[in-house]
């Protein structure tokens, strides 16, 4: 049992949820520990991208382990530590690139855990649902939040509020996921992308995802200002005289 960590020499690192005799519900320590996974994916210069999994071939995640919050409830005092623990689909502020490599059962915190990254690979077998709203609670850590800006609103609604399962064929064509692979090739596949996105420019690529994210709560001219302020700050940089001189050059620029 634990959150698993690693980072090959591109960059990446691979965070595995490993508590596959639980179909990877986290549970306290569990969290802890992907919280810390994640504030190093953010603090560390040497990680460029994140992929995350689930042990095994059954289960991704199925988020919170009920069972261990039911018999340690959080205190109530705990509402207002909105700093503590803090998880990427609670709100940590990751600028590079996040890949959910699904690798089963997306169910719950598991579905809110994929919609807070940027590009998602699943397995055929994988299934998806939101059923928080059967156990008389909300899909909280983003879910009520994110989904309804990454599918149209009827879709987000049958989600929410119906619970049911659905597949991958459903996910891909209501554009929760970019592709769907055999189980064999989710890993190689996402670290296929996590390369390709590696090799670029690491202070762009950060821009990019920051700018797009933000410009969700930005009207059109602020936006357009931001990116204009953004390109700017990238003018001075290293990643930019590398990029023009390996242009210049007719090579593949290293960043």
């Amino acid at each position: 049992m634990s959150i698993d960590f690693n980072v090959s020499d591109e960059g990446v690192a691979l965070i595995t949820i490993n508590r596959p005799e639980r179909l990877n519900a986290m549970d306290a320590e569990h969290y802890d520990g992907l919280s810390k996974a994640w504030m190093t994916v953010r603090d560390d210069p040497a990680i460029r991208v994140a992929i995350v999994t689930g042990a095994g071939e059954k289960s991704f995640t199925t988020g919170a382990d009920i069972k261990s919050f039911i018999t340690a409830p959080t205190p109530m005092s705990e509402m207002w530590m909105t700093q503590a623990g803090q998880l990427l689909n609670r709100g940590l502020e990751v600028w590079k690139p996040v890949i959910s490599a699904i690798n089963g059962y997306c169910l719950g915190g598991g579905v809110t855990l994929m919609l807070a990254t940027d590009i998602r690979i699943a397995a055929s077998h994988a299934t998806f649902n939101l059923a928080e709203v059967k156990r008389g609670v909300v899909a909280a850590n983003g879910g009520t939040q994110r989904l309804i800006s990454q599918v149209p609103y009827a879709i987000a609604m049958e989600i929410l509020l119906v619970g049911d399962t659905f597949d991958t064929t459903m996910a891909e064509r209501w554009g929760l996921i970019n592709k769907v692979v055999p189980m064999a090739d989710l890993l190689p596949t996402a670290y296929a992308y996590a390369k390709r996105i590696a090799a670029n420019a690491p202070l762009a690529v950060q821009a990019a995802k920051e700018l797009a994210i933000r410009s969700r709560d930005m009207d059109l001219q602020t936006g357009l200002r931001w990116e204009r302020m953004v390109t700017r700050m990238l003018q001075g940089t290293e990643d930019v005289a590398e990029g023009a001189k390996a242009f210049l050059e007719r090579r593949e620029p290293q960043f």
